[in-house]
């Protein structure tokens, strides 16, 4: 699968019906949020704020495929109890939603019925998908794409089978 990947950017803004997020780790260590999520361990306030510098890239970005009718939506497999990580992201899932993503929770102990992807992925339109690798201690690792039927239809079960289950945002409780 290793190939030219469309930058994150380049991907969604392609989205002409939907972009779909399956999240499945407890725990990552992305290098960008490392100080948000050492506030929040501390105790401090984090940045919820979708319109801060912090935010702002996201936000216009995913503000701007909603502007043009598109569907995003992002669902995460978690364990229960969940982590430390979790409950931070939790904390942090208002600003998704007040940019425009439908977000939901699955616990971990309900998809074992359902044929998951190995990795965290994007899928754009049914038609594209982009995996987010990461190594044992959740550090951001190249990303793999595909268009390839079976892949892309693979995430697309996945990704449905996992939302209908889900728990909307607001009714998952940590």
């Amino acid at each position: 699968m290793r190939q030219n990947v469309p930058s994150f950017a380049e991907l969604l803004d392609s989205a002409r019906v939907s972009a779909v997020h399956l999240e499945l780790r407890d725990q990552y260590g992305v290098v960008e949020e490392a100080e948000e999520l050492a506030k929040w361990r501390r105790g401090e306030a984090v940045d919820v704020d979708p319109d801060s510098e912090y935010w702002r890239g996201w936000s216009d970005l995913v503000r701007g495929i909603v502007r043009r009718g598109v569907t995003v939506q992002r669902a995460r497999v978690v364990s229960v109890p969940v982590t430390d990580y979790i409950r931070y992201e939790h904390h942090i899932t208002s600003v998704n939603a007040a940019i425009g993503e439908q977000v939901r929770w699955l616990p971990r102990s309900e998809a074992s019925g359902i044929a998951l992807p190995g990795n965290d992925f994007w899928l754009i339109d049914g038609r594209a998908v982009r995996f987010n690798l990461f190594d044992g201690p959740g550090r951001a690792l190249d990303p793999q794409y595909s268009e390839d039927p079976e892949v892309t239809q693979l995430c697309a079960s996945a990704f449905q089978a996992v939302w209908h289950r889900g728990v909307e945002h607001k009714k998952f409780v940590v």
